[in-house]
This record gives structure tokens, C-alpha cells and sequence, in this order.
């Protein structure tokens, strides 16, 4: 692209930035907005989608690329002027969520604000890369929600089982405490550039029916910048938390795995699980965190001895879920028990609602079509759930999704019925393909 710079120069700045904060732990830098240059924002705009939705302003990439240069100068100047950058507010949309009950809000920032936010989220991330720890996994380089499932898999069978403590933060990206972020940004960053951009994004608003709103705490989940602060936020009020004050005063072992907002406590005893699950809401409390009284339990997760447990088969309260999977003890080919895990029973309806909204949506367009669109979906599905041990939940969803693409076909025309004598010959020209695991625990699949 004209006017891009190779990333290498901007390598070597983040490399800079990365040595310094690992030079120096729990030292607060000063001087990082510097780096933030004309070729830093090429980069910024290098990384970001083009195709995502318009915020507020309704400009899109392809109208702001026509003057590319000029615009991001124009954006530098403006952002280490001071009062002269003014952070637009978000576009908030709805989406579904759960059941299709519920939606969750989305917050859209405009082209260009995306843009800075990315600028910035590169600094910050080269300085707390060096300081998260191990057990945090969402939105990480290099890092993702498979690393995270298979780690608390070898946790539970190192154990052997044991207590597992499911959290679950209420409206996380609507309760952070801006305060509370900005003391936590403190400790580490003090540069007067980086805090006052983060800082207009915390007080930008929400638009929202054309109406904007101020709300005094959350990131707009969202934003570019948002699942970054989330992590920084969570770091100290979590992660560093349990490996400073929490795990050294445990009689038995124990651990944690988080993504994002996501996480569970794997204890070996029931004694340290119960200490834990009584001081955690207290914790999250002093940061404006609420756990979810429901969603949050403890789950005792025991290796069974010989006969199945109760609800063995990934339903019952032997079980737990994590990032869409539901967690079980089961036997292995060589008859040994070992942690299982298959599709959530929420995530699977969930996937099967979107499929038929989109088959009756569709059912005018030619077969071929439709086939090419539900098979890229079904592959689309086993590129995350396609994992060690839910074949059967691959399968059944195989089945599922031929009963619906059959019962919207057969709705195409009141004349020609899609019997299933039809639909098993059409099946056989177009067949969908087979389920595949992805990830599997004894090899790596070939993409």
C-alpha cells in the first residue's frame, strides 16, 4: 500500500519499549508517547480492520484512505496538541446474547479513533506484555481461548480433579470504575499523552437512539482499546492478586485460568476452595465489581473411582463450562478417566437458531449457494468446537443442520415438496462436510 512503511521499523520500537518495562518491574514509565509517529499511525491503520461498521461519523476506510497521509498527520498533531483531539463518542448497537433473550451492547468508535486506539494499545501493550502472567490468555499475542481450555485441562488431570470454582463478573465492560482503572494505569504508565488519550475514550459517551450519554464508569466493549484496559484492570485485580496474596497461603495446590472475563479456580482441596469463593466477591467489590450470584459456584470436580458420576455425560453437576465448553470427567479409549469436553448445551442451541434464521432468510437462492454458505459455516464451527472428544456434538450438529436446511427448502414453494427421498439425493450432490477435530490433544491438525 503507498505510504505504508515496512513494520520492522516500528519491530524495533515495541522491542524497545518491551526491553525497557522488563529492565524495569513495577517501575512507573514516563516517556512512551514519543514513539507515536507518523509511521506508528501507518502501522495503527495497517492492523485494523477496513470492513468493520462506521461509528458515530459514518466514514468509512475507503473514504478515509483517499487522503491517507494527510489525515493521519492531521490525527498526530491533534493528539499530542492536548485540547485539540476531541474523542468522538461510540455507536452502540445490540447484539444477541445467551438464549436470544438478552443482547449485548457493542460500542462502534469511529474509523479514525480506531486508528489511535490501536496506536496506543500497541505501546501499552509492549509495556504490561511484560508483566501478565501465565494464567491470563484473552487477547494476548500468540495466546487464545484453545491455549487457555487445554491448560485448565492439564491442570484437572494433574490434580486429579478436585473443586472448581466458576466466576462469572456481572456486566464486566459496563462496571469498571474509571478511577479505580486510572490508579491501576498509574502504577506503570505515566506518560501525560498516553493517560489523557485513554482518558477522553473513558469520557467520550455512548450514542445511542441519536441520543449520547455519559456514563461514569465501563469501557465500551467494542473498542479497540477496551479488551486491553480489561486485561490491565483484571491483571491487578485478579491475576496478581491470586499469585501474591491467595496461592501462598493455600494448604493444596491450586490455579487459575482466565480469558478476558472468563475465568475459573481449580483448588485441590475443598477446604482452600471454600476460603477463596468466601474472600473473592469481596475482592472484585473494592474495584466495583459484582460477581453474578448465579452464574458463580463451586463445583465439586472430583476424579470418580470407578462407576460414572452423576451427570458423566457433561450435563450433570459434576460438570462445569468454560469459553463454550461444557467440562466432564469421562473414560478414555484405554478405560481411564480423564476431562472431556463438548459443546455447551447453550452454544450448540445458539448455533443452531443462527443456521435457520439464515436458511429461511435464504432459501430463495440456488442450492449451490446455500450449500457453499452452510458448509463454510459448519467449517466455521469446527475451526473453534472442533476439539478432542466432541466428535459426537460435531455429528449431531451435521444432522441438525440438514433437518433445517430440509424444512426451509421445503417451504421454497407450496408445489415442489423437499421430501426427504429429495433431500438425500440433493445431500448426496452437495454433501456437507464431515465433522473434524481441529484441535486435537495428540496431534496438530494441518490447516
Amino acid at each position: 500500500m503507498s505510504g505504508i512503511p515496512s513494520p520492522a521499523a516500528v519491530s524495533t520500537k515495541l522491542e524497545r519499549i518491551a526491553e525497557l518495562a522488563k529492565r524495569m518491574p513495577g517501575v512507573a514509565l514516563t516517556s512512551l508517547s514519543h514513539h507515536i509517529d507518523i509511521d506508528w499511525l501507518k502501522e495503527a491503520y495497517r492492523r485494523i480492520r477496513k470492513d468493520a461498521a462506521v461509528g458515530v461519523d459514518g466514514r468509512t476506510a475507503a473514504e478515509y484512505a483517499k487522503a491517507l497521509e494527510a489525515n493521519l498527520q492531521s490525527l498526530l498533531d491533534r493528539a499530542k496538541s492536548g485540547d485539540h483531539y476531541r474523542a468522538p463518542p461510540v455507536r452502540r448497537v445490540h447484539i444477541p446474547k445467551g438464549d436470544g433473550s438478552k443482547t449485548r451492547p457493542i460500542g462502534i468508535p469511529t474509523f479514525e479513533d480506531k486508528i489511535l486506539q490501536k496506536a496506543v494499545a500497541m505501546v501499552l501493550e509492549a509495556v504490561y506484555e511484560q508483566d501478565f502472567l501465565p494464567c491470563s490468555y484473552g487477547f494476548r499475542p500468540k495466546r487464545g481461548a484453545h491455549d487457555a481450555l487445554e491448560a485448565l485441562r492439564q491442570h484437572l488431570m494433574s490434580f486429579g480433579g478436585g473443586w472448581v470454582l466458576e466466576g462469572d463478573i456481572e456486566s464486566f465492560f459496563d462496571s469498571v470504575d474509571h478511577a479505580k482503572l486510572r490508579e491501576v494505569l498509574n502504577q506503570r504508565v505515566r506518560d501525560g499523552v498516553v493517560l489523557r488519550l485513554i482518558g477522553k475514550w473513558l469520557n467520550a459517551g455512548v450514542m445511542e437512539g441519536g441520543v449520547v450519554r455519559h456514563p461514569e464508569s465501563g469501557t465500551p466493549q467494542g473498542g479497540v482499546i477496551s479488551p486491553l484496559l480489561a486485561n490491565i484492570y483484571l491483571h491487578e485485580v485478579l491475576d496478581a492478586w491470586w499469585e501474591r496474596d491467595v496461592r501462598p497461603r493455600l494448604r493444596g495446590r491450586a490455579a487459575l485460568v482466565r480469558y478476558a472475563d472468563d475465568f475459573v479456580l481449580v483448588f485441590e482441596t475443598e477446604e482452600d476452595a471454600r476460603r477463596v469463593t468466601e474472600v473473592l466477591p469481596k475482592r472484585f467489590e473494592k474495584y466495583g465489581l459484582r460477581l453474578h450470584p448465579e452464574k458463580t459456584r463451586l463445583v465439586r470436580f472430583e476424579k470418580p473411582s470407578s462407576s460414572p458420576p452423576t451427570g458423566g455425560d457433561g450435563g450433570g453437576p459434576t460438570s462445569f463450562d468454560l469459553l463454550g465448553f461444557t467440562h466432564y470427567w469421562g473414560k478414555s479409549r484405554y478405560d481411564n478417566w480423564v476431562v472431556k469436553r463438548k459443546t455447551a448445551k447453550d452454544r450448540f442451541a445458539r448455533t443452531l437458531r443462527r443456521i435457520s434464521t439464515w436458511c429461511r432468510g435464504n432459501r430463495h437462492r440456488p442450492v449451490k449457494e446455500q450449500h457453499a454458505a452452510l458448509a463454510a459455516k459448519l467449517k466455521g464451527h469446527d475451526a473453534y468446537f472442533g476439539i478432542t472428544h466432541n466428535m459426537r456434538a460435531l455429528r449431531l450438529l451435521r444432522r441438525e443442520v440438514q433437518r433445517i436446511w430440509q424444512k426451509w427448502l421445503n417451504r421454497r414453494s407450496r408445489k415442489a415438496k423437499m421430501t426427504w427421498v429429495r433431500m438425500n439425493r440433493l445431500l448426496a450432490k452437495y454433501p456437507l462436510p464431515h465433522a473434524r477435530v481441529v484441535h486435537s490433544i495428540y496431534r496438530v491438525a494441518n490447516p
